[in-house]
């Protein structure tokens, strides 16, 4: 079978315009092992965005391959409606143990977009059990928690939200970084507001925007002051991408509801977690008849391989001292990171732990310069990924530190030859 071709005549890409797509040549991943992917041909490349930032411990690691295995020679899925199982009861139990004090109880789902969903309706029915009519959501402008109607609802990217607007409910949106713009949304609509909903630290679609430090602290105590819950997206920023397991516990932030997925299984199957309080849980509680019950549920809801995985994932972080090692890597990164900085096609490097962002000069749209440095890094042996004209790097947290070396320089060739190429094709 010719795969590339396949590829074009019956694949729909995620986020890819096809007529571009079908006019390159394709990467056609054929297996990895450590950080590396390797294509059909042989060709090894650095996976220098740990396959979308959920890769966490490297491909194809044995402790979670055997997990996996194991599992599948026991059950390979079951339903939770009405039924339990051993990998989701020991995931949630170890995911507590991890998780900020307050959060007790997980329901499962199975992607980041969706436990953002989870996440709203159970602010909004918890408030509504309560005899309170609160239907208003305040979210940071920029911000990315999903593609779902709900999570596009409390975004604020205009390229990935605008088009859909007629099918989004209304929520008020504030600066990032500014404590006193979020004051003034929640005093306006006083005894309204269900829930604050924000990425700590770091609002990673965005293109690595960096918050100032103190202001998920801030967001945390106008929440308690305004009476309102705060919703914490750690799909990103969770399972070490910060140098923490959390980036909330870098301000000793604990929120009422806490969404997690990408590195929840160290990237290996689909699935997603929503950490609630207990008092959260506890106003759900009641008689049958008094239908109090969270009606939302899917298919693959802790699903027993995933659920093993994510088990796995845990036990390598502990085992191999996955978040000690991780503050030597950080202040490599940082300093691989300078000349990029200097360089006169880059307008800044944003850096939080392992989640960077270079943003290029600005170039006219049809240029495409970030894609072009990608396609510059995959010749060269790496895969990254842009956001618009923002370079990301986000490698596996297990990246050695002469991969980590060859991935940055990988990266600067790229954009020096991406950026040289784009200013002949302008000139020409």
């Amino acid at each position: 079978m010719d795969l590339a071709a396949a590829d074009r005549s019956y694949l729909w890409h995620p986020f890819t315009q096809q007529r571009g797509w079908a006019r390159e040549e394709p990467l056609i991943v054929d297996r990895a092992e450590g950080t590396d992917l390797i294509d059909v041909d042989g060709n090894r490349y650095i996976d220098g965005v740990s396959s979308l930032w959920c890769n966490v411990h490297g491909h194809a690691h044995p402790r979670i391959d055997a997990a996996v295995g194991n599992q599948l020679g026991k059950v390979a899925h079951s339903t939770m409606l009405g039924l339990s199982h051993r990998p989701a009861i020991e995931l949630a139990r170890r995911l507590v143990e991890l998780a900020p004090p307050g959060l007790t109880r997980v329901f499962y789902s199975d992607s980041g977009s969706t436990a953002t969903e989870i996440a709203l309706k159970m602010a909004f029915q918890y408030w509504r059990q309560r005899g309170q009519d609160r239907r208003r959501f305040v979210a940071l402008e920029m911000a990315y928690h999903g593609d779902t109607i709900g999570a596009l609802s409390v975004g604020g990217i205009n390229l990935f939200h605008s088009l859909y607007e007629p099918l989004l409910f209304d929520v008020d949106r504030v600066a990032p970084g500014h404590a006193a713009a979020l004051d003034r949304a929640l005093a306006a609509h006083r005894g309204q507001v269900a829930a604050v909903i924000m990425e700590p630290l770091v609002q990673g679609a965005a293109g690595m925007l960096m918050h100032p430090p103190g202001y998920l602290r801030a967001v945390r105590d106008l929440c308690d002051r305004h009476g309102v819950l705060l919703i914490l997206d750690e799909v990103a920023t969770g399972f070490g991408r910060t140098g923490r397991m959390f980036a909330c516990e870098h301000e000793g932030v604990a929120p009422d509801l806490m969404c997690l997925a990408k590195g929840i299984t160290g990237g290996y199957l689909p699935l997603a977690a929503t950490l609630a309080s207990e008092e959260i849980y506890e106003g759900f509680l009641g008689e049958h008849e008094e239908f109090r019950t969270f009606f939302h549920g899917h298919t693959y809801t802790g699903n027993p391989l995933a659920c093993a995985a994510g088990l796995a994932s845990l036990d390598v972080f502990r085992e191999e001292r996955t978040l000690e090692g991780l503050q030597r890597k950080t202040e490599l990164l940082a300093e691989l990171l300078e000349p990029i900085a200097a360089h006169l096609s880059v307008k800044e490097v944003r850096r939080c732990g392992f989640m960077v962002g270079i943003e290029l000069v600005e170039h006219p749209l049809p240029v495409r310069i970030g894609h072009h440095v990608t396609l510059e890094a995959r010749r060269r042996g790496a895969i990254v990924r842009p956001l618009g004209d923002v370079v990301v790097l986000m490698p596996p947290l297990s990246i050695s530190a002469d991969d980590l070396r060859r991935l940055v320089e990988i990266t600067a060739e790229a954009i020096d030859a991406a950026t040289e190429s784009a200013s002949m094709r302008q000139a020409a």
